[in-house]
């Protein structure tokens, strides 16, 4: 007995040891990342200058006065961002997260929680005050050239030579006597390549003849199209996907298949399209509860990038969420010498590894990265809810959810979080299995259990 009591205070013992440390190590660590994104910002401002000619606008600071630039005008107000597109035939509102441009230094943040811990006894008046932030109208006003930090190979441009401003999607199935349409949307840093190398050729011969496979490539990854002008909200890349599967296809009811940052994707086309959805199948959908009081989108940010070296998995969250200029040296090193990358891993491996990961991780542009990793995961936690909610409520669908146990990327809980919304929900955990293999090396086994879904689908 005493011994088995010893064992369990050193278990606690180590695992506070262990805490300290990280933590530690991650505030040291943190704060020199800190420095590091400061000098390569003024770094890239004299490189983009050297080689564009221009200044290139960043996230760095924002502007504290009111600013309108042609059409557009932003304001914010307490952590919530509107953008007001005026256009000459409507007018159209889209959210802006805030953790673009307020992601403060681990120091300033400690600062914060300080000053705010000596402020607790006084009772202060909390005023609403409107800021403008001068990146977001630059941003705007980018033309569409790739820039010199970007890959220029044919498949990351290959929209540029054509004149189809429509996103890129792989199609496979009959074309015009399809009885069922199925829209895949990949995750964060994927592309289609995700689906179509690993599950459309494990599906049954009476699928294949029978159902349109439709995966696409989101708006900025892949082959489909990387503005530079755009700020990738949720509203741009719903109505990219409407316009480039929905109405290219004539789709009129469909089953819907989503990763990841994908979930939330299909969630907002699922609440636009309630009466046309005939299932709902959601991995590692990333749904955090907001509690009360909590700005949403600074909650959203902390959970999936807790500025932790440990696991490494939140350390390279963290890194790609609060460092912008970091993150944008890593896609060069990365995406723009991704044909580099993947010949030094067929020459290793002696071409008996496939690649398509590597594409589908590279064929991105830091813009469409960071402002699809803010403005999709961190500004639309205010709108889950309300998404959830609806899918209870109006939608009659079979929704299934399906995680793997060890994913580090997206905690298991944010599954359970999506069926205390909507409790017929089904989740599906998948033990030893992470945020990647929960579909590659599984690809057989989970064509089926969709096979079934959609099968049960035409039951109902």
């Amino acid at each position: 007995m005493d011994v088995k009591l010893n064992t369990i205070r050193l278990v606690r013992v180590l695992s506070l040891a262990g805490e300290i440390l990280n933590n530690a190590v991650s505030f040291a660590v943190f704060c020199v990342l800190d420095f590091v994104d400061f000098i390569l910002c003024f770094v890239y401002k004299v490189i983009d200058f050297w080689i564009e000619s221009q200044w290139k606008p960043c996230y760095c600071s924002s502007a504290k006065q009111r600013i309108i630039e042609g059409d557009n005008i932003l304001v914010s107000e307490e952590c919530e961002s509107k953008i007001v597109c005026l256009t000459s035939t409507n007018l159209q509102v889209e959210d802006i997260s805030d953790t673009l441009y307020s992601r403060p230094s681990i120091v300033a943040q400690l600062s914060k929680f300080i000053i705010n811990d000596l402020n607790k006894t006084k009772k202060t008046k909390v005023t609403s005050t409107f800021t403008i932030d001068s990146t977001i109208v630059e941003v705007l006003r980018r033309n569409v050239v790739p820039r010199w930090s970007d890959c220029d190979c044919k498949i990351c441009n290959s929209w540029t030579s054509s004149r189809k401003d429509t996103l890129f999607v792989k199609a496979e199935g009959p074309k015009d006597k399809a009885r069922e349409d199925v829209l895949f949307i990949h995750g964060f840093i994927s592309s289609s390549v995700f689906w179509t190398e690993t599950l459309f050729p494990n599906f049954s011969t009476t699928v294949k003849s029978t159902y349109r496979l439709l995966a696409v490539d989101i708006l900025g990854f892949g082959r489909s199209p990387k503005p530079t002008d755009s700020l990738y909200t949720l509203r741009e890349h719903v109505e990219m996907i409407e316009k480039s599967v929905l109405e290219a296809f004539q789709v009129k009811s469909f089953h819907i298949v989503a990763h990841s940052l994908g979930c939330i994707l299909a969630l907002a086309i699922a609440v636009k399209h309630p009466g046309s959805i005939k299932s709902l199948t959601l991995l590692a959908p990333p749904y955090f509860p907001v509690p009360k009081g909590e700005p949403a989108t600074q909650y959203i940010m902390r959970r999936i990038a807790p500025r932790r070296v440990w696991p490494v998995m939140a350390f390279g969250a963290s890194v790609a969420c609060w460092y912008e200029h970091i993150s944008r040296t890593i896609c060069l090193v990365v995406c723009k010498n991704h044909r580099l990358w993947e010949f030094i891993t067929k020459f290793i491996t002696r071409n008996r590894i496939r690649t398509y990961l590597l594409e589908s991780f590279c064929c991105h542009t830091h813009n469409a990265a960071w402002h699809t990793l803010h403005n999709i995961i961190c500004g639309t936690a205010g709108n889950l809810d309300s998404y959830l909610d609806t899918v209870c409520n109006q939608l009659k669908c079979e929704v299934t959810i399906f995680h793997g146990g060890d994913d580090e990327v997206i905690p298991v809980e944010c599954s359970y979080n999506v069926q205390r919304r909507i409790p017929r929900a089904q989740v599906k955990v998948v033990e030893n299995k992470d945020h990647i293999t929960i579909v590659v090396g599984r690809q057989k086994a989970f064509a089926k259990e969709l096979e079934k879904i959609w099968k049960r689908s035409k039951c109902d």
